[in-house]
């Protein structure tokens, strides 16, 4: 099969490969790639922000696949069904955290395009536990975000509780997915964006969101919560002093630049800040429910294979609008 991978830790780019999959083992599905969202957990991975990924390793955690074939011990799949395959990848199932539904935080776990190949490739093996079915209302390019930013923001909306007016910082492929849910549960939505990026905050309009600003602005009412999707340290505080007391600022990123110091004030009256870690096998049979019932339009700009680069470097530089997806067919 062919294949994009990052081969040098660091390097910033992937190269192209040519790979034969390995033999379906017991517990596992095989499948044929039909579309990979790519995130900035891949950029992360790429640019060497996240330590030690197996080199060389095939990113994308955002795969749309169908079922080619059904390793022993599986059940609930068969050859034909269209799959996702998410970030989370392994877990033990043996530890406090897994015992107690919390795989998220299984420190044994393993991660699609960071330790499991992943879907920048014409195939992909996955362990079927960590699979799910997909809403039929979506074709392969427009489910592909669900599978991360949609999942990693349905979880980070959860944290911030019943949050009546929500700010949400960075508005890309998982803030645009999240507004939406947000608006249909009659939450009012602030999007801040990049200071002058007018694009973004003209987006951000056409998904519903009440008002859109610079994240150096002032909302007009104070926020009951905030989710960052920006990787920006200085966000912190920032939305802190947007935040009414008993209110939360959640931290969806895998990774952020360092957070700097702030006055105890911003943090005062029992204010909370909280990151999310991962997911849960629980989001994602709740969120993909969720989706399947409620219409949420996925903003999507495909590339060939063998452009994963342009894709990347399209991401890191903010010129995209909502999502990429890789289409291996194309």
């Amino acid at each position: 099969m062919r294949a994009m991978a990052l081969t040098q830790p660091r390097a910033g780019r992937v190269e192209p490969i040519e790979k034969t999959l390995r033999p379906t083992g017991p517990g596992q599905i095989a499948v044929t790639v039909l579309a990979c969202g790519v995130c900035r957990t891949d950029l992360h991975v790429v640019d060497g922000d996240l330590p030690s990924p197996a080199i060389p390793i095939i990113p994308g955690h955002e795969i749309v696949g169908r079922v080619e074939h059904v390793g022993s011990g599986v059940s609930g799949f068969a050859p034909g069904d269209r799959v996702g395959i998410p970030w989370l990848g392994y877990s033990c199932g043996e530890c406090e955290y897994c015992r107690a539904d919390r795989e998220n935080l299984c420190r044994n776990a393993r991660y699609t395009g960071y330790q499991i190949d992943g879907g920048y490739a014409e195939q992909a093996i996955a362990d079927a536990r960590f699979c799910f079915h997909l809403p039929n209302g979506y074709d392969d390019e427009h489910v592909a975000p669900l599978l991360c930013a949609g999942l990693i923001g349905y979880r980070a909306f959860r944290m911030a509780g019943d949050a009546k007016r929500l700010g949400i910082y960075g508005f890309g492929a998982a803030a645009h997915i999240i507004a939406q849910v947000a608006v249909q549960h009659g939450r009012e939505v602030y999007a801040f964006v990049t200071p002058g990026d007018a694009t973004a905050a003209e987006f951000a309009r056409t998904v519903g969101v009440s008002w859109a600003g610079w994240s150096t602005d002032a909302p007009p009412a104070p926020l009951d919560a905030a989710i960052l999707f920006a990787p920006v340290g200085p966000l912190v505080p920032e939305a802190l002093s947007r935040t009414r007391p008993g209110g939360v600022v959640v931290c969806a990123g895998i990774h952020m630049s360092d957070i700097p110091s702030f006055p105890y004030k911003l943090l005062w009256e029992e204010r909370v800040v909280r990151s999310v870690a991962n997911l849960t096998r629980a989001d994602a049979r709740e969120f993909l429910a969720l989706a399947a019932n409620t219409p949420i339009k996925t903003t999507v700009q495909p590339y060939p294979l063998h452009a994963a680069n342009a894709a990347l470097d399209d991401l890191r530089s903010g010129r995209l609008t909502g999502a990429a997806v890789l289409v291996p067919s194309m």
